[in-house]
């Protein structure tokens, strides 16, 4: 038995929390929040939805580059198929945005919570809800590399 059956479980299961949790966060809770919860309640809660996801995202982007690294590596880079190559790098960027995200918008709206800034907390939540979006369209870009690459790429 080989160890590529569990890096490629290791791979997807990564890659369903994190572009899973996306989708579910942009096109399920977020249009909830809005209906349901008005400014401060509203904050609140996407600090603490990201908070909790976020631990899983840390994880996935650890997860993700080291399956698949791990996978071209035993491939060997020169002998990966160019649809591998693609996955690196869209995956990579999606890592650059996330690494972003968590740094300057997210610390924002931490901080802006907790001080019941509630204007400067809307403003970072604004642009965390534009990087998810881009990165939920990355991921499926990715995914789609990922299953579809073989006939789109030659």
């Amino acid at each position: 038995m080989t160890i590529d059956p569990l890096l490629r479980f290791l791979h997807l299961a990564s890659v369903a929390i994190w572009v899973g949790g996306m989708f579910f966060a942009y096109v399920c809770l977020r249009p909830a929040a809005v209906e349901v919860l008005d400014g401060p309640p509203r904050l609140r809660l996407w600090r603490g939805v990201f908070a909790r996801f976020f631990v899983w995202v840390w994880a996935a982007v650890i997860a993700i580059p080291l399956s698949g690294l791990t996978m071209i590596a035993r491939t060997g880079f020169t002998a990966a198929p160019l649809n591998w190559h693609l996955m690196l790098a869209s995956g990579s960027v999606m890592i650059a945005i996330y690494l972003y995200l968590h740094a300057v918008p997210y610390a924002a709206l931490r901080h802006a919570v907790d001080a019941g800034d509630w204007k400067a907390g809307a403003a970072a939540l604004g642009r965390i809800r534009q990087l998810v979006g881009l990165n939920l369209a990355l991921g499926f870009v990715t995914i789609a590399i990922a299953t579809l690459g073989h006939w789109l790429v030659h």
